[in-house]
């Protein structure tokens, strides 16, 4: 009788342990999908910083572009181009490509890029 007792409060045990590490599981799962999507984010804003700063930084460089006048804002790939000081139409067009042709770019807008 003794060994019968036993082994049913083990095998209870076991059970009420079993259930306790489903109940956590449940409770983390919620955790581990709110961790992923904010190191996605995390990726994402990283990832517009760089693109922000090599498009900044190849404005700069870019001779007959004024690329200190030029305001530079990402976000999740998309570049958008604005100036309070006006550019020529071909100023805007090279600035455009500019941004185009950097690696993660998904599109550029440049409607607040005031061109003469």
């Amino acid at each position: 009788m003794k060994k019968f007792a036993i082994a049913a409060a083990a095998a209870a045990l076991t059970l009420s342990m079993t259930g306790g590490a489903f109940a956590q599981t449940t409770t983390q799962a919620p955790l581990m999908l709110a961790a992923n999507t904010t190191v996605e984010n995390a990726k994402q804003e990283g990832s517009d910083t760089w693109i922000t700063t090599k498009v900044k930084a190849d404005l700069l460089t870019e001779k007959g572009i004024p690329g200190s006048d030029i305001k530079v804002e990402t976000a999740n790939g998309v570049v958008a181009l604005s100036s309070d000081v006006k550019v020529t139409e071909t100023q805007k067009k090279t600035a455009v490509n500019i941004a185009k042709n950097i690696k993660g770019v998904k599109s550029v807008t440049a409607e607040a890029l005031k061109a003469e």
